[in-house]
């Protein structure tokens, strides 16, 4: 109990630090544009890249019909949930913070997804974050390394739609040798990373030595 009161006192900041380099984003990034013409992995219109958005054909046959290329493929995603780990969170969406690094969620009970990745259920990874926790507490993904290969996983979707996904494994690595090819490395098949701290706590930096990666695949 001792330990885990140590640990709720650090630095909001500090309680996860999934490090993505920028030179690691600059690869990504490169390859979604080679791949697809947008740098972020979304056109200009919203929607998945290399999507254009269509002229309305003039033709009345076609009535109140539009191609769903005109429209975002995949919703974003609003909330997760891991009954294995006790998780029911609104997920929010994060960028880069100037480090280069995929910002933190802006509260404990909240799960940050890198919008600048895939949306869950589109082609490639794509990369939800929480913190371990808080202040005064767990935060959202406290249970997370419970989890077993096996567990279920469920994402819902803006437009009320939802993924399901399985987790498949988990690894535990130091936050200075993150693996931020095998984690944010741009694919033709769906999936699914959870991240958060993990391992001991630094009480001269205050901040966890490692990071907890859940991996899920579509069921």
């Amino acid at each position: 109990m001792t330990v885990l009161t140590a640990r709720w006192r650090a630095r909001p900041a500090a309680l996860l630090a999934a490090a993505l380099p920028l030179a690691a984003v600059l690869a990504l990034t490169g390859a979604l544009a080679a791949g697809c013409g947008s740098a972020s992995g979304q056109a200009a219109s919203g929607g998945p890249a290399g999507v254009r958005r269509a002229t309305p054909s003039p033709d009345p046959a076609l009535g109140s019909f539009r191609s769903p290329r005109t429209y975002a493929a995949v919703a974003v995603p609003v909330r997760l949930r891991i009954p294995a780990a006790g998780v029911s969170a609104r997920i929010e969406p994060r960028g880069r913070a100037p480090d280069g690094s995929a910002e933190l969620p802006t509260r404990p009970e909240l799960v940050g997804w890198y919008s600048g990745g895939a949306r869950p259920g589109q082609a490639g990874p794509a990369i939800l974050l929480g913190h371990v926790d808080w202040y005064h507490g767990p935060a959202v993904f406290f249970r997370l390394a419970t989890l077993h290969a096996g567990d279920a996983v469920q994402v819902d979707r803006a437009d009320r739609s939802t993924v399901a996904y399985r987790v498949t494994s988990m690894v535990r690595v130091p936050k200075d040798r993150f693996p931020s090819e095998l984690v944010f490395k741009p694919s033709l098949t769906p999936s699914l990373r959870l991240v958060t701290c993990g391992g001991s706590f630094d009480r001269t930096t205050r901040n966890y030595r490692d990071n907890v990666i859940v991996f899920a695949a579509p069921t």
